[in-house]
């Protein structure tokens, strides 16, 4: 897979979890319960696509700019939007992408659930 970031980089973000959807093959990615990205996997174990969620016009206009970026596999497609993993999507603008969909599922949740994720004392 092209985006090797991908995995450190969702994990460093505040309240979330990861999981295989085992039925899937899918590394699932969670906020409060609640997926915004996914890594597809293939029968032999390796990624296919990134799957996120975003708003439906923001959806349609990154479809427009890059081939690789599809309509959700097995997903909604109005909110849900894959990325072919070893596509020609640029590292900023798939980050860019992954922070919506966190921001979206986050702003999803309950606004005592939102503040009991994002809540965190410092400790220094």
């Amino acid at each position: 897979m092209k985006y090797s970031w991908i995995d450190e980089y969702l994990m460093e973000k505040r309240g979330v979890t990861k999981d295989l959807q085992a039925e899937w093959n899918w590394i699932r990615y969670q906020i409060g319960g609640k997926m915004f990205a996914a890594i597809c996997l293939d029968d032999k174990d390796q990624p296919y696509y990134i799957t996120l969620k975003l708003e439906p016009v923001e959806g349609d206009f990154w479809r427009k700019q890059y081939d690789d970026i599809i309509p959700g596999y097995y997903m909604n497609k109005t909110h849900w939007n894959s990325v072919k993993a070893d596509g020609v999507v640029p590292d900023d603008i798939l980050r860019d992408l992954l922070d919506k969909s966190y921001k979206i599922v986050l702003g999803s949740l309950s606004k005592k659930k939102q503040k009991e994720i994002l809540e965190y004392e410092d400790t220094e």
